[in-house]
């Protein structure tokens, strides 16, 4: 993505996840961006000031009194493309929300009109609680854009909602406020996406699933949206959807079946990144089976009937209408590049998105991934480690190519 000659000003407060603001700045610079840091004191109790001066554009700027201009706040303010706050603490929230101005951080924020991104980082318990929520609503009433939180292991060691957002994910929302890309070569385009491991039922507390976190689903529909696509996410996952997509939540293989084939035919790509169960409990229990219930073989080993699910990506590419792709993706754990495309002749796909995940740092539950792109005019791509949001952009890169032969 492409962020040049764009000023950002990048605000860090005071909680754990500082030290990924430092992977922040990075992108953004990265993406051609012009970064001034602002730390809040807490902020540098976490990470040094030395190490965003040697990363952003300019020197960190950490108090209202520090530096010639007797206004820096304004000077900040005016001159930024956008403000983002990463990671933004229950506190700055509260000040922000209610325009107290304290430091110089929440005078730039309240001196400033260009738009604001933030980014909340802290424990489940604080994000949940309702005053944490009631700021969050009135800044989003303002037209705040909120990069939520995400689902994993938080600082002491508790899991729950409140990690910071992906660095990634974060730069993508800034570019997509600032509609920055390296086109909006998607503009208007109609894209469905689908994302997540289902999850086949058998009992009130039992699944069968799979390890897809989702991860790569999502970054496809948030590349999607920075190229001017209107997207429809039909997900499993309980990751945050990226902002300005139409959001449909499923559960089981049958669920994103009934989702997605009434849409299918108004979508002009359909990017089938979910990981579908191939099989199926036969009898759903009504009520949590006990141990007895199950044992029904001599020796008392559990006995689940399974039957096999509709595989409806073959019904996507057999009714395609003209000028429409279907993406899919095959998880492989041998012969990645011969399976996947038998998978595409029978399944007349365009394009399949094959990985290896067996290998380290790729696929399923991973913030990395490493596919080959096998496409139907026998052309493929390989895409080394990298992370998913880079994945995303390299299937889309490869979707625009396969609608400019169909639309010349």
């Amino acid at each position: 993505m492409n962020l040049a000659g764009r000023r950002v000003v990048l605000g860090v407060t005071g909680g754990i996840a500082a030290y990924k603001a430092v992977e922040v700045c990075r992108r953004l610079v990265d993406a051609g961006a012009h970064v001034a840091p602002i730390m809040t004191e807490g902020a540098t109790h976490f990470v040094g000031e030395t190490t965003f001066s040697a990363l952003a554009s300019e020197p960190v700027q950490t108090s209202l009194w520090h530096e010639q201009s007797p206004i820096p706040h304004t000077r900040l303010g005016q001159g930024a493309d956008v403000v983002v706050v990463a990671p933004a603490t229950a506190r700055l929230l509260s000040a922000y929300a209610s325009g107290y101005s304290d430091d110089l951080l929440t005078a730039t924020l309240i001196a400033t009109r260009a738009p604001v991104v933030v980014c909340p980082a802290m424990h489940t318990e604080m994000w949940e609680h309702p005053a944490v929520q009631a700021n969050l609503d009135t800044l989003r009433s303002r037209g705040v854009i909120v990069v939520p939180p995400a689902e994993g292991r938080l600082a002491g060691g508790d899991v729950g909602t409140g990690r910071l957002a992906d660095p990634a994910d974060i730069v993508a929302a800034v570019e997509q406020v600032l509609g920055a890309g390296t086109e909006r070569d998607l503009d208007g385009v109609r894209v469905l996406v689908t994302a997540g491991g289902t999850r086949e039922a058998i009992d009130p507390v039992r699944v069968i699933t799979n390890r897809s976190s989702g991860k790569q689903g999502h970054a496809i529909a948030a590349d999607a949206l920075a190229r001017g696509a209107l997207v429809t996410l039909v997900t499993t996952a309980s990751l945050p959807a990226p902002a300005g997509a139409q959001v449909i939540e499923v559960v089981s293989a049958a669920d994103m079946q009934a989702a997605v084939m009434p849409i299918a035919a108004d979508h002009d790509v359909i990017v089938m990144a979910a990981a579908v169960a191939d099989f199926r409990p036969v009898v759903v229990a009504d009520h949590k089976l006990k141990k007895d219930e199950l044992a029904a073989a001599s020796d008392g080993a559990p006995v689940i009937v399974l039957e096999p699910t509709h595989d409806f990506l073959v019904d996507l590419g057999r009714d395609k209408r003209p000028g429409q792709l279907v993406v899919g993706f095959a998880a492989e754990t041998d012969d990645l590049v011969t399976n996947a495309r038998k998978k595409l002749e029978r399944k007349n796909l365009d394009l399949i998105v094959a990985n290896d995940v067996g290998a380290p740092g790729v696929g399923f539950e991973h913030d990395t991934n490493a596919v080959v792109l096998v496409r139907a005019d026998g052309v493929d791509q390989d895409v080394p480690l990298t992370d998913k949001r880079s994945v995303a952009e390299a299937v889309l890169d490869a979707v625009v190519a396969l609608r400019a032969d169909l639309h010349p």
